[in-house]
């Protein structure tokens, strides 16, 4: 048998197989970027969901206290959904939600009209 009528008896085959393969690795690749883009998501919405409920809850805390109740807040919202999260990652986010909550509360006491 020849290259030639290997290649055309069996190219096809070849071909076939190295495009599943490759369309295969491109599909885990990108369920992989979209899980992490989905997670990183929830994980904000999370963060932000327990600052205003800490603040309704929890108004008597201050400081530290509160702080804490938002972190088990998170930790364990995000369990529930079974996303993983970092110390850091909830530090940083639970700064970035006080941080625009207190924008919004500024912004809403500012266009509040006086009586």
């Amino acid at each position: 048998m020849s290259f030639a009528d290997f290649m055309q008896t069996y190219a096809p085959t070849i071909l076939y197989s190295v495009l599943v393969a490759v369309a295969g690795f491109l599909g885990a690749q990108a369920k992989r970027i979209w899980d992490r883009i989905s997670a990183d998501q929830t994980k904000k919405d999370v963060a932000e969901t327990v600052v205003r409920a800490v603040e309704q809850m929890y108004k008597d805390l201050h400081g530290e206290e509160k702080k804490q109740k938002a972190v088990e807040g998170i930790r364990q919202m995000l369990d529930a959904k079974g996303v993983t999260i970092a110390d850091i990652e909830i530090e940083m986010l639970l700064e970035a939600a006080v941080a625009e909550f207190n924008r919004q509360r500024t912004a809403d006491q500012t266009q509040t009209p006086a009586a």
